[in-house]
């Protein structure tokens, strides 16, 4: 698939490329985005193709289909208490994460190959479907970039097209920085998520599992756009930015002026840590509504759905919004 084709773009731009690489089906998957999944055959197509319908309602204005679970509700995994690593800057598999959460451990994944720093699928807590949404520390160590944004934003408001309940994954740093994030909009790209966020009807919960930052952390469904279940992991930080880059630039005449600049950096960097970067401060300020071990993830997230399976928001009479495209 392709627009132009590889003569058209030899004859206007003198670039050179194969078909294959220009219209592929990998290229379409992981390059452009245009397409969400990349099958070997036609039986395998069609075969992935019921199961994604499995999880959707026939219209929007049906419940998703659920099924009988086989996996215990109450069921608690002990491996997701050790699974974060104790150093911040190490990274993890946020499907790891994921896929000890749900239903039997089955996640299908949308979009597996674009924007792999962040992840969405199709999942089941209860035998209910829901949609996923995690950062990815394991790829640009989760940051927010424009592709990540758009990807998320696309599924978020799918999900909420076909009533099926969000549950996101937050382990944000930030928004990737550079010249080339800032020209290309990144602040009108990330908007698409935040918008598509608080503009879903559906039950929205969220559980923060390690970093939780400024405006990254804010349209990864926080409480301030209107989710309805926050949680966070003993792992869990919750700050303007991490530390280190907090404490120098809030800090900077007092480090310079100090005879031992590095000894009281270090002292302010863990007092900073001791006062924000965790989870207690924002608890005590609503932001988060339980702090928890992560091994109870999985029955506190079921309970949480069955209490807003029969959630309903009332909606002004409009034509429609007004999505930051």
């Amino acid at each position: 698939m392709f627009i132009t084709g590889p003569e058209v773009i030899k004859t206007v731009t003198g670039e050179e490329v194969e078909f294959e690489e220009l219209g592929g089906a990998m290229s379409h998957n992981s390059k452009s985005g245009v397409a969400h999944f990349a099958a070997e055959d036609e039986e395998s197509c069609l075969e992935d193709v019921r199961y994604l319908l499995g999880f959707l309602p026939a219209n929007n204005l049906e419940a998703p289909p659920r099924f009988e679970p086989s996996d215990d509700p109450e069921r608690e995994d002990a491996e997701l208490d050790t699974l974060v690593p104790d150093d911040p800057s190490k990274p993890y598999d946020m499907r790891e994460v994921i896929s000890r959460i749900v239903d039997d451990e089955d996640f299908f994944e949308v979009h597996e190959h674009f924007a792999k720093n962040i992840v969405c699928g199709f999942s089941r807590l209860d035998g209910r479907p829901i949609g996923v949404v995690g950062n990815q520390p394991a790829h640009l160590a989760g940051v927010l970039d424009i592709e990540a944004s758009e990807k998320a934003a696309r599924f978020v408001r799918t999900c909420d097209a076909f009533n099926v309940p969000l549950v996101t994954f937050t382990d944000v740093p930030g928004f990737l920085p550079g010249t080339d994030q800032e020209w290309n909009g990144i602040i009108r790209h990330g908007a698409k998520l935040l918008y598509a966020f608080t503009e879903a009807t559906v039950p929205k919960l969220t559980v923060v599992t390690r970093k939780a930052y400024g405006g990254a952390y804010d349209v990864m469904n926080s409480k301030h756009m209107l989710a309805d279940y926050n949680v966070a992991w003993p792992t869990a930080e919750v700050a303007v930015m991490g530390p280190e880059g907090a404490v120098n630039i809030i800090y900077r005449k007092d480090i310079s002026s100090s005879p031992t600049p590095d000894e009281r950096r270090q002292k302010l960097i863990d007092d900073y840590k001791a006062h924000f970067a965790n989870p207690y401060s924002a608890a005590e300020r609503g932001y988060i509504d339980d702090v928890i071990e992560p091994c109870q993830t999985r029955p506190k997230l079921i309970k949480a759905l069955r209490m807003l399976e029969s959630k309903r928001v009332p909606q002004p009479k409009r034509k429609h919004g007004n999505i930051p495209l």
